[in-house]
């Protein structure tokens, strides 16, 4: 916008436009996936490797310190701005650029389904820590990735829009986007209290419990990709009737914030074996299945008329729900009905 108002017409403002980096192209990928990981991972924290992601950035700068120190201090005169063309408009970074924040956007789209796969897993409550708010700040940031697409296409029928004056529109979007994600940020906290650890190599979280039961961390490694497999073998049914038996005497449905390890404990085994019966046992992840417990004590409710004395909202959080969205999204998955649907065919 500097630029616009007609900085690079005048000195000093001139040098100072051109050997002052103001797109960080390589950073702006990186921050985007160490955001979303804060965001979703209480024991995310920046390490050596992760200041790997950021080394085009910062060699970027350097390559502007160099350009500045050999036309200034060494030359006194403009040798790689003999063009007049300010570097950060240059087409190879311009493109390097745009591709670094594909690859980050496609990790960060990968790390939100990671995360939502392992939230169905281990906990009852998954829908109230899915977070719209990261869903729409990466669409934010998809829309980001296409504005150059988008204004090439709209060059190519108006050549205008390639010059110099044309690119102010391509500017305007984009610095409003961004301002969005950046604004938006701060009104939007998130409280993900569910610890864990993956690699960029594989697909599969560590889950963080406590440290002092390291075979149970390992053992939950997999719990995320596990197969629905349709079997009967005497462990999965003798820790299914465990499960059952212990859910329903404790109506451990009706705490809304019930989690898988909660459930290992009481039974005095590990995480691994809970979700592995779940899954192959009940055929469903953790979270549809406290959730079903807790329809069917719904349902009993509306059996007893006790929706004639209380709201739905009060029987769904009486019987665990913890809102009202999740209570009906889980009601109509159940039974196909939504509940208002359900009561008037009783």
């Amino acid at each position: 916008m500097l630029g616009f108002a007609g900085w690079y017409d005048n000195q000093p403002y001139r040098d100072f436009m051109f050997y002052m980096p103001f797109q960080h192209l390589f950073f702006i990928g990186p921050l985007i996936y160490f955001y979303t990981q804060s965001l979703l991972n209480p024991s995310f924290r920046l390490t050596k490797n992760n200041f790997l992601h950021l080394l085009a950035g910062i060699l970027y700068l350097v390559y502007s310190v160099v350009i500045w120190v050999y036309d200034q201090l060494i030359l006194q005169e403009y040798y790689f701005y003999a063009d007049g063309m300010d570097k950060d408009f240059e087409e190879w970074y311009q493109k390097l650029g745009l591709f670094s924040m594909i690859v980050y956007f496609i990790l960060s789209i990968r790390y939100y389904n990671v995360y939502k796969k392992l939230m169905f897993q281990v906990v009852s409550y998954a829908d109230s820590v899915l977070f719209k708010w990261i869903r729409n700040y990466l669409i934010a940031f998809l829309v980001m990735l296409l504005l150059p697409i988008l204004f090439d296409i709209i060059g190519y029928f108006y050549p205008e829009m390639k010059s110099y004056q044309g690119s102010w529109w391509f500017y305007l979007f984009f610095s409003i986007v961004m301002y969005y994600i950046a604004i938006t940020g701060y009104s939007n906290p998130t409280n993900a209290t569910i610890p864990f650890k993956v690699s960029l190599f594989d697909k599969n979280p560590i889950l963080l419990l406590d440290s002092n039961t390291s075979d149970e961390v390992e053992s939950v490694i997999d719990i995320v990709h596990e197969t629905f497999e349709d079997t009967n073998s005497p462990e999965i049914s003798l820790w299914k009737s465990k499960i059952e038996t212990l859910i329903q005497e404790e109506q451990l449905y009706q705490n809304p914030e019930l989690t898988l390890t909660d459930l290992a404990k009481k039974l005095e085994t590990n995480a691994s074996v809970i979700s592995k019966t779940i899954n192959q046992g009940f055929q469903m992840n953790f979270n549809d299945c406290i959730n079903n417990y807790r329809i069917k004590a719904v349902k009993n409710s509306f059996a007893n008329g006790e929706h004639k004395k209380s709201t739905l909202l009060g029987i769904a959080y009486d019987c665990g729900f913890n809102s009202k969205a999740t209570f009906n999204r889980a009601f109509k998955k159940n039974t196909g009905k939504t509940p208002k649907e359900f009561l008037s065919n009783i």
